[in-house]
């Protein structure tokens, strides 16, 4: 079927509003990508702090006594918090992270438990016959970050209830650069024994040696509380500010593909309009011509 520039003029709009929608979507995801860094930076110096904490329990208790050192290895299940998305247009983000932790939880001894951060990163791992026992609907905002954080918490306290011996791992994509992320774990729990123990090394830096008030195991069991909020709040703002960089670089990628469209329409467009002022002027220079011509006496 031939084109028009009717319909040739009807695709170009088209496009550029197609365009327009996607530089929109552009700006919101380069938005979104500071603000959620920002959210990781600022939790550098309250990790820090419960850190350093933890670093004043583990020299008093953790290393003296071993039979509370919660470090200890665990052959039991794995719950596994895999962070991914609700919505589309992110590229590969989802599949990147669902791979990597199916190839990661198939090479651990323990039966995985896996709870899914977003819908589309569930189907993945519903696909790949993972057992999972929870969905979540991912933040939208910094500030919705805690309440999911809350509830990560609340189901990995009751899953460990069950079962002393759980492990309890993180896996989701971590912002590398405006436009690049890769898939990463992290163990929560147990506490790793080396980080433990270079905790306990590590020397203070003023001359007076801190000192826990009160009950000890009470002070250590609080700030690991702190400690596994701040590792999963900053999983999530790392996955939040990855997956806007997957789709600023998708939203790119469309931009340019759209752009290469309309030169294509617009080409089309310019061409056909010529084409029929070409035709429309030889028709008035060949009636010109055929009324020029002298007429033979009847």
């Amino acid at each position: 079927m031939s084109e028009t520039t009717e319909s040739l003029r009807k695709k170009i709009d088209r496009a550029k509003d197609l365009q327009s929608v996607v530089r929109t979507m552009k700006a919101l995801a380069a938005s979104s990508i500071g603000q959620y860094e920002k959210s990781v930076n600022s939790l550098s110096d309250y990790y820090r702090t419960v850190e350093m904490g933890l670093e004043v329990c583990f020299r008093e208790i953790a290393l003296s006594a071993p039979a509370e050192r919660i470090g200890q290895k665990s052959a039991g299940p794995i719950g596994a918090v895999v962070f991914g998305s609700d919505q589309g247009l992110v590229g590969q983000f989802n599949d990147i992270v669902a791979e990597y932790a199916v190839k990661k939880l198939a090479a651990m001894p323990g039966k995985p438990m896996v709870w899914a951060v977003g819908e589309r990163v569930y189907s993945r791992l519903e696909d790949a016959d993972l057992p999972l026992i929870g969905l979540f609907t991912v933040p939208n905002s910094v500030k919705a970050i805690t309440p999911l954080i809350g509830q990560i918490l609340v189901e990995s306290e009751k899953l460990r209830n069950q079962n002393e011996d759980v492990e309890l791992y993180l896996f989701y994509n971590r912002h590398k650069t405006r436009a690049t992320y890769e898939p990463v774990s992290q163990r929560l729990l147990p506490l790793d024994e080396t980080w433990q123990r270079d905790l306990a090394k590590r020397p203070w830096p003023t001359r007076n040696l801190p000192e826990v008030m009160g009950d000890s195991t009470e002070t250590l069991r609080a700030l690991i509380r702190e400690y596994l909020f701040v590792s999963l709040f900053r999983a999530c703002a790392e996955s939040l500010a990855s997956e806007n960089a997957s789709r600023l670089a998708a939203m790119q990628r469309a931009d340019k593909n759209i752009e290469g469209l309309l030169e294509d329409f617009s080409g089309s467009f310019y061409r056909l309009r010529q084409s029929g002022i070409d035709e429309e002027l030889f028709e008035v220079i060949a009636g010109f011509e055929a009324l020029s011509r002298p007429h033979s006496p009847g």
